[in-house]
């Protein structure tokens, strides 16, 4: 039986989870500019780019948990560890295949989720220190190979439909979708594997300690604050702004509205002050801070509470304990909501869902069951885990 301790951790990393659901699943459902204006609603100011880059530091610090937490484990259990994560994302990517065949403007996150656990593998066995490192690197760097690769995919790699969720179909173009995958998508793997490095770092701390739960807190605010200053210092008064305002992108879009929203399908090229910006879904080096911030800071706040008040927690662990199943639910309610003329109430369409959810949440934890889903990529990661040594 797991020790209460270990029982505490895993309850605030769901319920960490839970939260990025329900961020995801607003940014899904409501409008992310306020009606007639150019500014940005709460639930764009709230969770985009923030909720995403949580769930995706969250996968990451559930790696470091398969693999040991603070303890990782030794090579021959580290093998089999491999073998189960590899299992475990390619059901992901199957499902995030089968969701991207139903008709949804949402940009499904499973397959690219997938692709990350399988780049992520052979940073598992990386003790705190070099992980660290690596993940302090690839924040920084991967942002400007994003920058230096992007004219150079425009030119080589042949335009298709990929531009959308991947198909089984997407698979017959393998260099369109791996440049859609990795760096022109939505959610470029180039860049987000940033995420994940950030979580296994924080997975292999000492999760039930009070320091590293406060310095999480602490910590992800800190970053998340400074990032955003000195990309307003780096706009502003360095003249960044000015400068992307002029290029073709810059003077095509609502640029100054879209800062706080999106820069999805915004072609980041023609000036180096892109880095600069700290906006959602930029995958500059500030933006992948702040958002890494702000994901740490969540869950620092979310141990901190199970520390007194783990049963209030419930509505959201229950559910983020079995988030595939759930988020799955949920792009299907919505291919069928996104069909419906007139479009019914965005309050109703979400909070329907979220007490639904809830309520299965607290079921499945409550006779100690596991969503479908989760079952699925469990049942096949054990079978990989077992195969070669069977």
């Amino acid at each position: 039986m797991a020790s209460p301790k270990v029982s505490r951790r895993v309850s605030g990393v769901d319920a960490a989870r839970g939260i990025a659901l329900f961020g995801m699943m607003s940014t899904h459902i409501f409008p992310l500019y306020i009606a007639g204006t150019a500014d940005a609603s709460w639930v764009a100011l709230l969770f985009s780019g923030k909720a995403s880059a949580l769930f995706a530091v969250v996968a990451g610090l559930g790696l470091a948990l398969l693999t040991g937490g603070h303890r990782v484990h030794n090579r021959e259990v580290l093998s089999m560890d491999r073998r189960g994560i590899a299992a475990r994302a390619a059901v992901i990517m199957v499902i995030g295949l089968m969701l991207g065949g139903l008709e949804t403007n949402i940009a499904i996150i499973l397959f690219h989720y997938g692709v990350l656990f399988l780049i992520a593998l052979p940073f598992v066995s990386l003790p705190l220190r070099q992980l660290l490192g690596w993940a302090i690197g690839w924040t920084l760097l991967s942002p400007v190979a994003a920058y230096l690769l992007r004219p150079w995919i425009a030119e080589t790699v042949s335009p298709s439909s990929v531009g959308g969720n991947p198909l089984f179909e997407t698979l017959f173009e393998p260099l369109t979708l791996l440049a859609d995958i990795t760096v022109t998508g939505y959610y470029p793997a180039l860049q987000w594997l940033s995420y994940l490095l950030i979580g296994m770092v924080i997975g292999r701390l000492r999760l039930q300690d009070l320091r590293v739960q406060l310095g999480l807190l602490a910590g992800g605010l800190a970053v998340a604050v400074a990032a955003k200053l000195v990309s307003g210092y780096l706009l502003g008064p360095l003249g960044g702004l000015a400068a992307l305002l002029q290029t073709p992108d810059g003077s095509r879009y609502p640029l100054e509205a879209m800062m706080n929203v999106s820069l999805t399908g915004v072609d980041q090229s023609g000036s180096w002050w892109w880095l600069a910006v700290s906006a959602p879904h930029s995958g500059s080096p500030l933006d992948l801070l702040h958002t890494g911030g702000t994901s740490a800071l969540v869950i620092g706040l979310c141990l901190l509470a199970t520390r007194r008040y783990e049963p209030a927690l419930l509505p959201l662990s229950g559910p983020g304990a079995m988030t595939l199943t759930l988020y799955t639910i949920h792009i299907w309610t919505m291919s069928v909501v996104d069909a419906q003329e007139p479009p019914p109430d965005p309050s109703l369409v979400y909070w329907g869902q979220v007490l639904v959810f809830v309520v299965l949440g607290i079921l499945f934890l409550r006779i100690n069951a596991r969503g479908p889903l989760e079952l699925l990529t469990s049942g096949a990661s054990r079978a990989a885990r077992s195969g070669l040594n069977s």
